[in-house]
C-alpha cells in the first residue's frame, strides 16, 4: 500500500533491491519498503535523511517506532516500524520528509 502511494508522487520511481522496494526521487533514493523481507522486522521500512534539522532529529529520537542505528557517511538511514494501520499515517509523514530532502 505504501509503495502504491509513493509511486503516485511526482518524479518517484521504484526498483526492486534485495527483497525491498527502493523508492527514488529522480535518481536519488529516499526510502526502501519491505517486499519479501524487512530490515529489522518484516514490518520495518527505511528512509534516508540527509542533513536532518534539529527539530526532526529530536522528533525521531522520541518516536519509539524509529531506530536510527543504521548510518552511512553523509547520509542517515532510519527505520520505521509499522505495527498498526494507525502507524501508516506517521510512516507517510516521515517518507514525505525524506522525499522533500532529496530534491
Amino acid at each position: 500500500m505504501l509503495g502504491q502511494e509513493l509511486g503516485g508522487w511526482p518524479h518517484v520511481t521504484t526498483r526492486p533491491m534485495f527483497g525491498l522496494l527502493g523508492c527514488y526521487r529522480r535518481k536519488k533514493i529516499f526510502a526502501a519498503l519491505p517486499v519479501t523481507r524487512g530490515v529489522n522486522t518484516p514490518n520495518s521500512l527505511l528512509f534516508k535523511m540527509e542533513a536532518m534539522p534539529p527539530d526532526l532529529r529530536q522528533r525521531a529520537g522520541t518516536d519509539p517506532r524509529i531506530d536510527a542505528e543504521r548510518e552511512q557517511p553523509g547520509a542517515r538511514w532510519l527505520t520505521f516500524e509499522v505495527n498498526s494501520a494507525g502507524d501508516l499515517r506517521d510512516a507517510l509523514w516521515w517518507l514525505n520528509q525524506a522525499y522533500d530532502r532529496v530534491k
